[in-house]
Protein backbone atom coordinates (compact mmCIF):
# COMPACT_ATOMS: atom_id res chain seq x y z
CA UNK A 1 0.00 0.00 0.00
CA UNK A 2 1.00 3.15 -1.39
CA UNK A 3 0.84 5.44 2.31
CA UNK A 4 0.71 8.79 1.62
CA UNK A 5 1.76 10.98 4.54
CA UNK A 6 -0.51 14.17 4.12
CA UNK A 7 -3.74 11.93 4.90
CA UNK A 8 -5.40 10.11 7.40
CA UNK A 9 -7.05 6.04 6.75
CA UNK A 10 -9.50 4.37 8.54
CA UNK A 11 -10.94 1.37 8.00
CA UNK A 12 -15.01 1.17 9.43
CA UNK A 13 -14.93 -0.54 12.58
CA UNK A 14 -18.12 -1.89 13.14
CA UNK A 15 -18.33 -5.58 12.85
CA UNK A 16 -21.86 -5.72 11.99
CA UNK A 17 -21.01 -3.27 8.98
CA UNK A 18 -19.58 -5.65 6.03
CA UNK A 19 -18.77 -3.90 2.58
CA UNK A 20 -21.37 -6.39 0.19
CA UNK A 21 -22.73 -6.82 -3.06
CA UNK A 22 -26.17 -6.64 -3.40
CA UNK A 23 -27.28 -9.65 -5.11
CA UNK A 24 -30.41 -8.00 -6.52
CA UNK A 25 -27.98 -5.58 -8.61
CA UNK A 26 -25.67 -6.65 -11.05
CA UNK A 27 -22.02 -5.66 -10.42
CA UNK A 28 -23.15 -2.87 -7.53
CA UNK A 29 -21.34 -3.04 -3.86
CA UNK A 30 -22.30 -0.82 -0.76
CA UNK A 31 -20.88 -0.10 2.63
CA UNK A 32 -19.85 2.46 4.96
CA UNK A 33 -16.72 3.91 5.00
CA UNK A 34 -17.57 5.26 8.23
CA UNK A 35 -20.10 5.61 11.27
CA UNK A 36 -20.84 8.85 13.19
CA UNK A 37 -19.89 9.40 16.71
CA UNK A 38 -18.81 5.54 17.37
CA UNK A 39 -15.55 5.55 19.25
CA UNK A 40 -13.34 2.96 18.10
CA UNK A 41 -10.02 2.33 19.99
CA UNK A 42 -7.10 3.39 17.62
CA UNK A 43 -4.25 2.90 20.31
CA UNK A 44 -3.07 1.43 23.46
CA UNK A 45 -0.51 2.56 26.19
CA UNK A 46 -0.34 1.52 29.67
CA UNK A 47 -3.55 0.11 29.60
CA UNK A 48 -5.26 3.26 28.98
CA UNK A 49 -7.19 2.79 25.48
CA UNK A 50 -7.28 5.86 22.98
CA UNK A 51 -9.89 6.60 21.07
CA UNK A 52 -11.32 8.21 18.09
CA UNK A 53 -14.67 8.90 16.83
CA UNK A 54 -16.52 11.27 13.68
CA UNK A 55 -18.62 14.02 14.43
CA UNK A 56 -21.82 13.58 12.45
CA UNK A 57 -21.33 17.35 10.98
CA UNK A 58 -17.92 16.45 10.14
CA UNK A 59 -18.27 16.09 6.58
CA UNK A 60 -20.70 18.82 6.07
CA UNK A 61 -17.77 21.45 4.52
CA UNK A 62 -15.81 18.48 3.29
CA UNK A 63 -14.62 18.41 -0.74
CA UNK A 64 -15.94 15.41 -1.67
CA UNK A 65 -15.99 16.60 -5.24
CA UNK A 66 -14.45 13.64 -7.09
CA UNK A 67 -13.46 11.08 -4.77
CA UNK A 68 -12.58 7.27 -6.17
CA UNK A 69 -13.06 3.71 -5.39
CA UNK A 70 -9.52 1.95 -5.30
CA UNK A 71 -8.70 -1.73 -3.49
CA UNK A 72 -6.65 -1.26 -0.58
CA UNK A 73 -5.78 2.76 -1.20
CA UNK A 74 -3.61 2.09 -4.64
CA UNK A 75 -3.68 0.80 -7.95
CA UNK A 76 -6.86 1.32 -10.46
CA UNK A 77 -9.67 3.33 -10.30
CA UNK A 78 -12.42 1.10 -10.29
CA UNK A 79 -15.42 3.84 -9.63
CA UNK A 80 -15.17 7.44 -9.23
CA UNK A 81 -17.89 10.08 -8.53
CA UNK A 82 -17.14 11.95 -11.99
CA UNK A 83 -18.55 9.30 -14.14
CA UNK A 84 -21.64 8.71 -11.83
CA UNK A 85 -20.25 5.19 -10.77
CA UNK A 86 -19.99 6.14 -7.16
CA UNK A 87 -22.60 7.76 -4.70
CA UNK A 88 -21.69 8.69 -1.25
CA UNK A 89 -24.56 9.50 1.24
CA UNK A 90 -24.82 10.91 4.92
CA UNK A 91 -27.28 9.22 6.49
CA UNK A 92 -27.99 9.23 10.43
CA UNK A 93 -25.72 6.11 10.67
CA UNK A 94 -22.64 6.70 8.69
CA UNK A 95 -21.13 7.43 4.94
CA UNK A 96 -22.89 5.40 2.80
CA UNK A 97 -20.79 4.44 -0.39
CA UNK A 98 -22.95 2.81 -3.34
CA UNK A 99 -20.42 1.63 -6.38
CA UNK A 100 -21.40 -0.15 -9.81
CA UNK A 101 -18.21 -2.21 -10.48
CA UNK A 102 -19.50 -2.95 -14.08
CA UNK A 103 -17.69 -0.67 -16.22
CA UNK A 104 -14.10 -2.45 -16.64
CA UNK A 105 -13.22 -6.24 -16.42
CA UNK A 106 -11.18 -5.45 -13.83
CA UNK A 107 -13.71 -3.57 -11.72
CA UNK A 108 -16.37 -6.57 -12.38
CA UNK A 109 -13.35 -9.04 -11.27
CA UNK A 110 -13.50 -6.93 -8.06
CA UNK A 111 -17.15 -7.29 -7.76
CA UNK A 112 -17.19 -11.07 -7.63
CA UNK A 113 -14.21 -10.87 -4.94
CA UNK A 114 -16.52 -9.07 -2.63
CA UNK A 115 -19.60 -11.12 -3.67
CA UNK A 116 -17.89 -14.46 -2.81
CA UNK A 117 -16.86 -13.07 0.55
CA UNK A 118 -13.31 -12.22 0.02
CA UNK A 119 -13.31 -8.64 0.51
CA UNK A 120 -15.45 -7.46 3.08
CA UNK A 121 -14.21 -4.38 4.58
CA UNK A 122 -14.01 -1.04 3.74
CA UNK A 123 -11.61 2.16 4.55
CA UNK A 124 -11.52 5.66 3.57
CA UNK A 125 -8.64 7.87 2.93
CA UNK A 126 -8.93 11.82 4.31
CA UNK A 127 -7.43 14.74 5.87
CA UNK A 128 -8.64 16.84 9.03
CA UNK A 129 -9.16 20.37 9.20
CA UNK A 130 -10.18 20.34 13.07
CA UNK A 131 -10.49 18.05 15.96
CA UNK A 132 -10.63 18.27 19.56
CA UNK A 133 -9.69 15.61 22.51
CA UNK A 134 -11.26 14.82 25.94
CA UNK A 135 -8.60 14.07 28.21
CA UNK A 136 -11.00 12.13 30.83
CA UNK A 137 -12.21 9.72 28.20
CA UNK A 138 -9.06 9.57 25.99
CA UNK A 139 -11.08 10.23 22.71
CA UNK A 140 -10.62 12.51 20.44
CA UNK A 141 -13.26 13.99 18.08
CA UNK A 142 -12.53 14.69 14.27
CA UNK A 143 -15.03 17.41 13.95
CA UNK A 144 -14.33 19.03 10.91
CA UNK A 145 -12.58 17.02 7.37
CA UNK A 146 -11.22 18.84 4.65
CA UNK A 147 -10.96 16.49 2.04
CA UNK A 148 -11.99 12.75 1.29
CA UNK A 149 -9.88 11.19 -1.17
CA UNK A 150 -10.90 7.46 -1.85
CA UNK A 151 -13.00 5.04 -0.33
CA UNK A 152 -11.22 1.47 -0.79
CA UNK A 153 -12.27 -2.01 -0.24
CA UNK A 154 -10.03 -3.97 1.87
CA UNK A 155 -8.66 -7.74 2.13
CA UNK A 156 -6.69 -7.60 5.58
CA UNK A 157 -7.30 -5.71 9.28
CA UNK A 158 -5.79 -2.37 8.58
CA UNK A 159 -2.00 -1.77 8.38
CA UNK A 160 -0.63 -0.44 11.36
CA UNK A 161 1.37 2.06 8.97
CA UNK A 162 -2.05 3.28 7.51
CA UNK A 163 -2.45 5.05 11.11
CA UNK A 164 0.65 7.03 10.80
CA UNK A 165 -1.18 10.10 11.50
CA UNK A 166 -3.13 8.91 14.19
CA UNK A 167 -0.10 7.86 15.99
CA UNK A 168 1.59 10.92 15.52
CA UNK A 169 -1.29 12.59 17.18
CA UNK A 170 -1.86 10.33 20.18
CA UNK A 171 1.77 10.18 20.59
CA UNK A 172 2.22 14.13 21.17
CA UNK A 173 -0.93 13.49 23.46
CA UNK A 174 0.35 10.58 25.86
CA UNK A 175 3.50 12.66 26.41
CA UNK A 176 1.46 16.02 27.32
CA UNK A 177 -0.10 13.67 29.79
CA UNK A 178 2.64 12.09 30.85
CA UNK A 179 4.50 15.15 31.42
CA UNK A 180 0.87 16.86 33.23
CA UNK A 181 1.09 13.49 35.11
CA UNK A 182 4.81 13.93 35.98
CA UNK A 183 4.09 17.75 37.30
CA UNK A 184 0.93 17.05 39.66
CA UNK A 185 3.46 14.49 41.47
CA UNK A 186 6.23 16.78 41.52
CA UNK A 187 3.77 19.16 43.16
CA UNK A 188 2.48 17.02 45.23
CA UNK A 189 5.54 15.48 47.07
CA UNK A 190 6.91 19.44 47.64
CA UNK A 191 3.50 19.92 49.78
CA UNK A 192 4.16 16.99 52.00
CA UNK A 193 7.78 17.61 52.24
CA UNK A 194 6.71 21.12 53.06
CA UNK A 195 3.83 20.06 55.41
CA UNK A 196 6.75 17.40 57.14
CA UNK A 197 8.87 20.15 57.43
CA UNK A 198 6.24 22.14 59.25
CA UNK A 199 5.12 19.33 61.61
CA UNK A 200 8.67 18.92 62.78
Amino acid sequence: MAIKHDREYRMVQMPDIQFRALEDENFIVEGYATTWNDPYTLYEFDGIKYQEQIDRNALMEADTSDVIFLYNHEGMVYARMSNGTLTITENDRGLYIRADLSSTEASRQMYESIKAGLVTQMSWAFTVEEDSYNEKTHTRSILKIRKVYDVSAVSIPANPNTDISARSFFDGVIEEERRRERERREKVERIQKKLKGDIS
